[in-house]
């Protein structure tokens, strides 16, 4: 029966999301029932076309990733597909009609990763846009449950979030995407350039995107607030791990968070959350 496929579906993009990232997942329990399913299906799918651009070196990644593209809207078009994650992807891409120029520029950021590019302003903010800043909009869709007014109210502070989120990636990754991939997302600089001025425009920029997509937190549906916030929360301290690091440390080791200063983050957004005290 369809149902069960769809049932296995929806259990694959969840495995995705728990083995791919353990502190995304953890941000999604924080959400309500009704949306958890959502948003690993979006996650699955975004995972899936990271790992053609990011891990298949043995393989023809351009070929993988068209292929993956036109199965994308094929299963979009049908409303099926055999590929689980696609599967899934499609019924909440068809459930929230979430419009299909956010993932032509989700694709189109993933297309630039194939080959090392050399970033100017223009070129760093595309990519963002499509890495990120579209990311969160089909989450902000399923959040809102599909409310068109609501979305557009909430989509400039989601993007700030997303821009926020991944910015602190660039500069987490630093060492795996400079060392391992070649690559250097930050505009007209190589990573052995990089200054502590660079540095410091980067987490002042950040530190701005995040004090902006707050006040979006707070509109958001409670069904959503919780779970966003804590990743809000859990990324701000990332940031402040970040800054007492030098540009040396950034380029000789991935910065974390220790689960045990998670769980202070988490004890903490519950309290204010459901103070209402952001």
């Amino acid at each position: 029966m369809k149902n069960l496929f769809d049932k296995h579906s929806f259990e694959s993009a969840q495995k995705v999301t728990k083995l791919y990232s353990t502190s995304f997942y953890a941000g999604v329990k924080m959400l309500d029932k009704s949306i958890r399913a959502d948003i690993h299906n979006i996650y699955g799918f975004v995972r899936f076309a990271d790992e053609i651009v990011d891990s298949f070196h043995e393989f023809d990644k351009e070929m993988l990733l068209n292929e993956f593209c036109d199965d994308t809207y094929r299963a979009i078009d049908r409303k099926i597909s055999l590929n689980p994650i696609l599967n899934a992807f499609h019924y909440t891409v068809n459930k929230y009609n979430i419009d299909r120029q956010l993932i032509d520029q989700f694709l189109h950021s993933m297309r630039m990763d194939l080959e090392p590019l050399d970033y100017n302003q223009e070129k760093y903010e595309e990519y963002i846009l499509g890495s990120a800043e579209v990311v969160g909009l089909m989450c902000l869709k399923v959040f809102v449950y599909g409310d068109e007014s609501k979305y557009q109210e909430l989509k400039p502070y989601a993007m700030k979030l997303g821009s926020a989120f991944q910015k602190i990636n660039f500069l987490r990754d630093l060492n795996a995407d400079y060392n391992e991939l070649g690559r250097i997302y930050f505009p007209n600089v190589d990573a052995q350039d990089l200054t502590l001025e660079n540095k410091l425009t980067i987490e002042t920029e950040i530190e701005k995107e995040f004090d902006e997509a707050l006040i979006g937190i707070k509109k958001l549906p409670r069904s959503a607030r919780f779970g966003v916030y804590v990743s809000y929360k859990y990324y701000r301290k990332l940031l402040r791990k970040i800054k007492s690091k030098t540009i040396q440390d950034l380029l000789t080791e991935r910065i974390r968070v220790p689960n045990n200063e998670k769980v202070v983050v988490l004890a903490k957004s519950y309290i204010r959350n459901s103070l209402n005290i952001l």
